[in-house]
């Protein structure tokens, strides 16, 4: 497996769509662990958890 450079995020430049996702991560506690690891450190769990409010946010709006 290759080590990948993780690049910056800068959360206030991100696409509307890449933005619910950091917020959803960050409101889940989940934050942390994607700016130190990366999404692929997250569980399925964690993952369609996230997947699934961001689909909740969208039929809202």
């Amino acid at each position: 497996m290759s080590e990948k450079k993780l690049k910056p995020i800068d959360l206030k430049n991100l696409e509307p769509e890449e933005k619910v996702k950091y917020e959803i991560a960050e409101e889940l506690g989940l934050l942390d662990k994607v700016m130190a690891e990366g999404w692929r450190s997250l569980s399925s769990k964690e993952t369609g958890r996230i997947g699934g409010l961001i689909t909740k946010r969208k039929r809202k709006s």
